[in-house]
């Protein structure tokens, strides 16, 4: 595409952190999946299994009920979806029922055999930086440099993933923001989304809502700012990383998004060419 994606969070999981219990409902999840991408999302990414940190697994059968009657109805709308998941398994009856992408948060360390099932579905794969489920990931948080590190582990998730078979183009990275990361390592690697664009893949920035966005405006008391309080926080981050030249970003809220980034592209900002 010719300039940035915009990928609406849909998760129907009753215990995400911030719209835990919103969606579990299938008819609730559609309207509000179909709502955001009337809203200006280019693709509606659907999670069954929340990976906020300290959040214990469900198991493929229950994610593969939550997310797959939600993708049927949402693709039979017309409106594309990608499947947010660690699994092959839930992937691939995803993409049986009509997703387009495959978004991993573990970057393809969780399950061996995710590699086989995007290769052999030849659909963009977005692999994020990862160190560990979320009920321990939280104690990986532990870098010389940050940036440096992400960027190399990246790298191999990305030359692994090749080497298994999936088309170089069809590769999307996401830095994990909030992911084994404390603030200061997601505001240094905020700073220098240029390293990561430098690999030469899509780069998508994910820092909706997150806690450390709560952490950084929080009141007198020192009480974080709730999720629903971090919106302009999250459209201030997604602005700045498109500039640093993400591919895409991943929000809950797609209308001012959208509004902002056709504001940006009408000051004759850099295009953007290739969609994964």
């Amino acid at each position: 595409m010719d300039h940035p994606v915009v990928m609406g969070v849909l998760n129907v999981t009753p215990d995400s952190f911030s719209d835990g219990g919103r969606y579990t409902d299938v008819d609730a999840a559609v309207q509000h999946g179909a709502g955001l991408f009337r809203e200006g999302a280019h693709v509606i990414d659907v999670g069954g299994e929340s990976t906020r940190p300290g959040a214990e697994r469900v198991d493929a059968e229950t994610e593969i009920a939550r997310v797959v009657p939600v993708i049927e109805r949402l693709f039979a709308q017309g409106v594309p979806v990608s499947v947010d998941t660690t699994r092959a398994a839930v992937a691939e009856a995803a993409l049986t029922a009509g997703a387009a992408i495959v978004n991993d948060v573990s970057g393809g360390l969780a399950d061996p055999g995710m590699a086989a099932v995007v290769a052999a579905a030849g659909c963009p794969w977005i692999l994020m930086h990862w160190r560990g489920h979320s009920r321990d990931m939280q104690k990986l948080a532990v870098y010389r440099d940050v940036v440096t590190e992400v960027r190399d582990e990246l790298r191999a998730r990305a030359d692994a993933a090749i080497a298994a078979g999936v088309d170089p183009g069809r590769i999307v990275l996401d830095p994990g923001i909030g992911f084994a990361k404390l603030p200061e390592h997601n505001w240094a690697l905020s700073a220098r989304l240029d390293v990561l664009t430098g690999l030469g893949f899509p780069v998508l920035f994910a820092a909706s809502r997150k806690t450390y966005l709560g952490r950084l405006l929080a009141g007198p008391d020192g009480t974080p700012r709730p999720p629903e309080g971090r919106e302009a926080a999250t459209l201030a981050t997604s602005l700045l990383a498109v500039a640093s030249g993400a591919w895409g970003v991943r929000v809950h809220e797609v209308g001012a998004t959208a509004d902002a980034l056709a504001v940006w592209r009408a000051t004759g900002s850099p295009r953007f060419s290739g969609t994964p």
